[in-house]
């Protein structure tokens, strides 16, 4: 197939099990492969860099990751540097936190050093407790902190009560969890980060590989040069993805890349 520039890679179920916290040794083997052919390696993750993995952070160290696309786009790093930030609007937050507070609906603020929770609900402290389990109660960070994405705390049951309000504000929900949504604008994904950071770059989208398995990555591998979904992802990723590798508990990112000949 044709060699890409660059490989972006989620690390949720992609290159890392987040419930079992475990990263399969074959995935530095594959960043290294990947660096001894000169293409550039890069995150694209819904996380913020402050609640990157510790194993994560000492791949992208060990291994010389490039890029960063973080916050599902919009907050992106480029070999240590800020490329982009993309902060969410403090009026349109006011209006939307209000919403929420009348519906008993807890929330947190995503930025680039913390996450911050509106109220520390057990449906919050749960969903947050393998992203970033210590963190501060705020509910006016977004005042005085640049927040570049919100997390809110509700089940499937009430989508459609949500987005009665969610939508005409200009935001829109990706579920990444069974009781809770990242929430930012409508235009903003991991793919139109993608897109920013390659132009700084001057790669073209042809040239872009990414590998993914959520609700959130659909968009990224329907956009890239060439899409690869993990066995263990969503339907839905998979639908969309060109190829399909194993599973991330079988070396997937590894075994994809030398089966698409790219190491």
């Amino acid at each position: 197939m044709h060699t890409p520039k660059i490989v972006f890679f989620d690390i949720d179920d992609t290159l890392y099990r987040k419930y079992t916290d475990t990263l399969r040794p074959s995935v530095f083997d594959a960043m290294k492969a990947l660096k001894q052919r000169g293409i550039l390696t890069a995150i694209a993750t819904g996380r913020a860099p402050v609640a990157i993995p510790a194993k994560i952070r000492t791949l992208i160290e060990d291994a010389g990751i490039d890029m960063l696309v973080t916050i599902n786009g919009q907050y992106i790093e480029f070999r240590g540097e800020t490329l982009h930030a993309n902060p969410l609007d403090t009026a349109v937050m006011a209006q939307i936190c209000a919403f929420f507070d009348s519906k008993d609906v807890s929330y947190a603020f995503v930025g680039d050093q913390n996450i911050a929770v509106s109220a520390p609900t057990d449906w919050a402290e749960e969903a947050l407790a393998k992203i970033l389990p210590q963190h501060p109660t705020d509910k006016d960070y977004f005042r005085h902190h640049p927040v570049y994405q919100m997390l809110v705390f509700f089940d499937e049951s009430r989508d459609a009560e949500m987005a009665a309000a969610i939508h005409p504000a200009g935001l829109k929900t990706v579920r990444w969890h069974e009781r809770s949504v990242d929430m930012l604008g409508q235009q903003d994904s991991k793919a139109g980060g993608i897109a920013k950071a390659i132009a700084k770059l001057g790669i073209e989208m042809k040239d872009v590989m990414a590998f993914g398995d959520g609700l959130n990555d659909v968009e990224m591998l329907k956009t890239v040069g060439f899409g690869v979904a993990m066995e263990n992802g969503e339907a839905a990723t998979k639908a969309v993805a060109q190829f399909v590798c194993p599973s991330v508990d079988e070396d997937g990112v590894y075994r994809g890349l030398q089966q698409l000949g790219v190491i």
